[in-house]
């Protein structure tokens, strides 16, 4: 089952005047821009990547992903969502409570910058970069939340700090056949990704096989040898 999963993207919030109304606008994600390390592996959103999901599902926006602080619900007509050629674009029509009032504040003033979306990975593909490192790439996902946040963990996460890297590497696993464990490194997801675990699994039972052929034909020799000395 896809566990929930988080990512933040550095880049410009505004706040707005839209058609007399105050709005909160940026990007929740942004596409083919690769992520830092997340801990052995790195990842891009691909276009189209929410096609489905703002179509479809129940997406709330907040501040740093309080659910106590509600900004705007896109099925009620005061969260706006959709996809540009820079990626998943959001327009918040903020409530007039004194959370939304301070955020506008701190926004205008550059104190919050950046921005997450949170989601569940419906649809992802694990491959390699031109220079051999594993990255996985999201295809489709199921929308929860869009959020300004005061610490973007996803550019610069050391380590896949700030990332559930189980969650991430869930689909690679099962796919694999490997245990999430197992998958602590770079090198590890490398194996996954290139089935170099099957082929020395493969290697060593083939072995295995060969040996005790080897001693049952040297046994079935000498049994041989013995019936005739007889």
């Amino acid at each position: 089952m896809a566990k929930l999963e988080r990512r933040e993207t550095p880049g410009e919030i505004e706040v707005r005047d839209h058609g007399g109304k105050v709005v909160i606008e940026g990007h929740g994600a942004v596409f083919n821009r690769l992520s830092h390390d997340l801990g052995g592996f790195v990842e891009r959103v691909l276009p189209g990547t929410f096609t489905k999901t703002i179509q479809e599902a129940d997406v709330r926006a907040l501040y740093n992903h309080d659910k106590n602080m509600v900004l705007g619900r896109n099925k009620s007509g005061t969260l706006d969502l959709s996809q540009d050629e820079s990626g998943l674009y959001y327009r918040i029509y903020p409530p007039d409570t004194s959370y939304a009032r301070d955020l506008q504040v701190v926004i205008e003033r550059g104190d919050v910058t950046s921005s997450s979306f949170a989601f569940y990975t419906i649809k992802d593909d694990w491959g390699q970069t031109e220079a051999g490192y594993p990255q996985r790439s999201l295809s489709e996902v199921r929308l929860v939340d869009v959020s300004p946040v005061t610490y973007p963990a996803y550019p610069d996460a050391d380590s896949g700090m700030g990332v559930d890297r189980g969650a991430a590497l869930l689909g690679l696993a099962t796919r694999s056949g490997v245990e999430i464990t197992d998958l602590s490194d770079a090198d590890s997801i490398r194996r996954a990704l290139t089935g170099e675990n099957e082929e020395s699994e493969s290697s060593e039972s083939h072995s295995d096989t060969k040996t005790r052929w080897q001693r049952r034909a040297r046994f079935m020799a000498d049994l041989e040898r013995m019936v005739k000395e007889q």
